[in-house]
């Protein structure tokens, strides 16, 4: 196995034990009228970055052209996470274990994805500002608005 390999798989089997653990944390409310409020939708948040993170993994393994693309939203997203929790924006509802985790793979993310380390599509500057705005709009739709 190739570390392009070894990388996409840690990165899948990240996002598959996050996003179980995620999903059996969130609160499926009784009755319709709670399934309408913040709180709730707020709850998808972090398996929402999850289930980024399983794309770019298996978009990494696959060689896919939208890799590059993948692993930076995703490290916008996961890093933007903390920053805007730091900054007091807002409270995160990503448990500190989930922050330490993502925070890692996004710098791995990011660093693969601005480097074009396994000679994929090349990321355009445009692309890097695109995913970053995406990356804000994600984090501002689960935590803020």
């Amino acid at each position: 196995m190739n570390k392009r390999s070894i990388i996409s798989w840690l990165f899948i089997a990240t996002a598959l034990v996050l996003g179980v653990i995620f999903l059996l944390k969130i609160d499926f409310p009784v009755g319709l009228e709670p399934y309408f409020q913040k709180t709730y939708y707020g709850q998808f948040g972090p398996l929402a970055i999850s289930i980024e993170l399983l794309l770019a993994g298996f978009y990494l393994y696959r060689k896919h052209p939208k890799t590059n693309f993948a692993l930076a939203l995703f490290g916008f997203t996961a890093l933007l996470d903390p920053l805007f929790n730091f900054a007091g924006f807002f409270v995160s509802n990503m448990p500190i274990y989930g922050t330490v985790i993502f925070s890692a793979c996004a710098i791995v993310a990011l660093w693969i994805a601005l480097s074009n380390s396994f000679s994929l599509k090349k990321i355009s500057l445009v692309t890097v500002f695109v995913s970053f705005v995406l990356g804000v709009i994600v984090e501002l739709f689960f935590n803020y608005l």
